[in-house]
């Protein structure tokens, strides 16, 4: 058993108290009698108590908050947003690359200077 499953003996008891409970009150005699209201109590509490169990199993699993479709659909959107922002990614890489290549060479004349061998000088 790993943390990640829930025994299945928490299960497996369930039915059976469910069935201790209904045989119990299915009796001939019925629950007329203070023994077989005592039986059917205690027998009622501990079916109410494993299935309080079974549930707290349940609720405590990791990721056990979603259902199957539910996990399909969050795994479909994370892969189409990972999808996108891969093709933004390539599409700005594309860009990126286009514009050093335009503007590095002409940079200086786009700011008005003019490169000499000795200093950079504002044009007027």
């Amino acid at each position: 058993m790993t943390s990640n499953s829930i025994p299945s003996t928490a299960y497996d008891s369930i039915l059976l108290k469910l069935v201790a409970v209904l045989e119990l009150t299915q009796k001939p005699d019925g629950i007329s009698t203070p023994q077989a209201k005592q039986a059917v109590l205690q027998a009622t509490n501990e079916f109410k108590s494993l299935l309080s169990n079974a549930k707290n199993l349940a609720e405590n699993l990791p990721g056990g908050e979603l259902d199957i479709d539910d996990q399909d659909n969050v795994i479909e959107m994370l892969s189409t947003l990972r999808d996108r922002k891969r093709d933004q990614l390539v599409e700005f890489s594309s860009k990126s690359s286009q514009v050093d290549s335009a503007v590095v060479p002409h940079m200086f004349n786009d700011v008005g200077m003019e490169i000499d061998s000795m200093a950079s000088t504002p044009m007027s």
